[in-house]
């Protein structure tokens, strides 16, 4: 066994440039990758992912709990790759690991510990990463000559 995790079959948008994906897991668990952009400016996006079955009534950040998280971070991933490609002058890319219900909001929330696990993945050399509360924004490093 190689310690590899497959990820799920993903769904692109129907333009490359756009900046929505979609998945389901093998549990029937839909989730969206939505990637926007900051209006002050255009070459920071934001990562916002998470569950849309009907059945959570629109709570997107709704804990599942089907064994599916490596798989499914896996599958963003691969995800956050595909729109890097597509978008080579993005510079700034931020997440943000929404803590859970009954969570303390004053501490770092699981889910971020989970984003920085996984960021390396995505962002290899060329990046910097900066943690504040539970939100991560990875910077492109500067040319230095």
């Amino acid at each position: 066994m190689s310690g590899t995790v497959d990820t799920y079959k993903i769904i692109p948008p129907p333009i490359p440039s756009a900046g929505v994906y979609f998945f389901t897991t093998d549990s029937d668990m839909q989730y969206e990758v939505r990637f926007g952009r900051r209006q002050d400016n255009i070459l920071h996006a934001t990562i916002v992912f998470g569950v849309i079955n009907e059945e959570f009534d629109g709570e997107e950040y709704v804990v599942t709990n089907k064994g599916e998280v490596f798989r499914v971070m896996t599958t963003i991933v691969k995800i956050v790759k595909m729109f890097m490609a597509e978008h080579t002058k993005i510079m700034c890319y931020e997440f943000t690991g929404i803590p859970k219900d009954g969570e303390d909001e004053t501490k770092t929330s699981k889910r971020n510990l989970l984003y920085k696990r996984y960021l390396p993945r995505i962002f290899e050399t060329g990046w910097d990463f900066n943690f504040t509360g539970n939100s991560a924004i990875v910077t492109r490093k500067q040319n230095r000559f």
